[in-house]
């Protein structure tokens, strides 16, 4: 990725920027960033402390914090594994810069493990192409049953760590422009709106609640796309001599290069410094529902590989973790909540290795737990205390309602008048007992619209087909009374009974 791309990610300077440096650079040669500094873009403190915080290339084996036997284990493991036969597919698939290629090229033929081939028109290394010994490939398969991870070479814990410190949420300010804009698809009440900004803003775990269909979900999924910045999350981690697998494309989303953009030059921002063991991305944003369990919060040991993956709250560090129908988990919500307790609370995590070692892991990212089960039956006022934030996603009032059946009509190209409207109201409140809930007007819409294509009419809010959906909602039961005439209480009249259109409810 470009030092251009990052940037305007970032939303730090705009595509025009970008074409006026490239302009300078033509001309004039140099870095990108200067040249941005110069032409006013971006100010020069804001430019280095944006590169501060990008992973810095190692400049030689010491510097990548990994042993030498191991990164010799891992180039050889990919080497024997893929059928790689020159130094830059070397670095393509350990992601290690050409300086530790060559030098670990020269100790694997040292020590008899590579032998060269040729040339391909050069005298330097990186012209040759190179083959496995003998030795290299008895040697190669006893490291691979001692770890069968092949990849891009891992980054320390320590590294690790400070890089999740350096990416927590919490450092990125959340206006009320971004969670308007993120919410503009949702019909809220006010208050969702406005306890949602200091929420979000504490980095603290957030308990979303209420009946179910009014947008509980919806709202913490939006969550995702309030934050704007970039995070590098490492291929994998090495720790105590064991390798943790942590990048997934499922959770971790990469940030590619913007289409169509003009070639900088050679330079990736100043192109010896970024550590391609760390991979641009969004904050992640992780969900889990009724399958979590236990075991998915703890570190995974693959006894066929030998090597971990990471669990999925650790892969969720510096972005969200969502725990979707808290309560209806294969775990009981008392130990799922006893195992968060310490993690929510010091915003440390701790987690064991086979070899009974224990790690300790920040814990920074935003947890959001939503249920539509009522709070104080899931958890005690202990662990209540210890969610800062709760927020109450209840049912729409009329207006809302309103508000979002006209949305879903003009969806479908309907029409919704006031009487059906109210007809609908009725039917949902009165016939159907049924709280008013934010889902209804897409069900009933779409249950509508499907009635009248298998019918062959045309798509049209009346009766029977209203009736049709809103008995969906839900299943109408028999009032004790009905058996009972002499205590049968009085119904309330249909709106078609008492001055309703009659073309409204035509049955034909």
């Amino acid at each position: 990725m470009r030092l251009g791309d990052l940037l305007i990610r970032a939303k730090l300077i705009t595509e025009k920027d970008v074409a006026a440096a490239l302009e300078r650079l033509k001309t004039l040669g140099g870095r990108m960033g200067d040249h941005l500094v110069a032409i006013g873009a971006i100010d020069q403190a804001v430019l280095d402390g944006f590169i501060h915080r990008i992973p810095k290339e190692p400049k030689d084996i010491a510097a990548s914090g990994i042993e030498e036997t191991e990164l010799l284990a891992l180039f050889m493991k990919a080497i024997y594994s893929f059928g790689l036969s020159t130094i830059a597919q070397y670095a393509e698939a350990i992601k290690l810069p050409m300086p530790i290629m060559i030098d670990l090229t020269q100790l694997a033929i040292e020590r008899q493990l590579l032998y060269t081939l040729g040339s391909r028109n050069s005298e330097s290394p990186i012209g040759l192409t190179y083959a496995l010994t003998d030795e290299g490939r008895r040697w190669t398969q006893d490291a691979m049953r001692r770890s069968g991870y092949v990849g891009p070479a891992p980054v320390p814990l320590a590294d690790f760590i400070e890089r999740v410190s350096l990416q927590k949420p919490t450092n990125e300010r959340i206006t009320g422009e971004r969670i308007l804009s993120a919410l503009s698809e949702l019909t809220l009440a006010d208050s969702v709106v406005e306890q949602t900004g200091p929420a979000l803003n504490s980095g603290r775990a957030i308990l979303l609640y209420g009946p179910p269909g009014n947008g509980k979900t919806s709202v913490a999924l939006s969550f995702s796309s309030v934050f704007q910045e970039m995070i590098y999350v490492p291929y994998a981690i090495m720790v105590e001599g064991q390798i943790i697998r942590f990048y997934d494309p499922s959770v971790h989303i990469p940030i590619s290069p913007l289409e169509g953009g003009e070639d900088e030059g050679p330079s990736f921002i100043r192109h010896e410094t970024y550590d391609m063991r760390w991979v641009t991305c969004r904050r992640p944003f992780v969900i889990t529902g009724g399958e979590l369990s236990l075991e998915m919060l703890e570190l995974r040991y693959d006894k066929e590989g030998r090597f971990y993956e990471a669990p999925l709250h650790m892969k969720a560090l510096g972005g969200c973790f969502l725990i979707d129908d808290f309560g209806r988990q294969l775990v009981s919500p008392t130990n799922l909540l006893n195992r968060w307790i310490v993690p929510l609370e010091s915003r440390v995590d701790y987690l064991k290795l086979h070899t009974g070692k224990t790690i300790c892991i920040p814990f920074e990212e935003l947890v959001i737990f939503s249920t539509n089960l009522e709070p104080e039956d899931l958890m005690d006022p202990a662990f209540l205390r210890r969610l800062p934030y709760k927020i109450e996603v209840g049912p729409p009032n009329l207006e809302h309602y309103r508000t979002i059946f006209e949305r879903e009509c003009a969806r479908k190209g309907l029409t919704l008048r006031d009487e059906v409207f109210n007809f609908i109201v009725y039917m949902v409140q009165e016939e159907m007992g049924l709280e008013l809930a934010a889902y209804h007007p897409r069900f009933i819409v779409d249950q509508v619209v499907a009635t009248c294509q298998f019918l062959g009419r045309n798509h049209e809010l009346k009766s029977p087909y209203i009736d049709y959906a809103i008995n969906n909602l839900g299943v109408r039961r028999k009032h004790k009374s009905e058996t009972d005439s002499d205590q049968q209480p009085e119904r309330t009249k249909k709106p078609s009974d008492v001055n309703m259109p009659s073309g409204v409810f035509d049955e034909s």
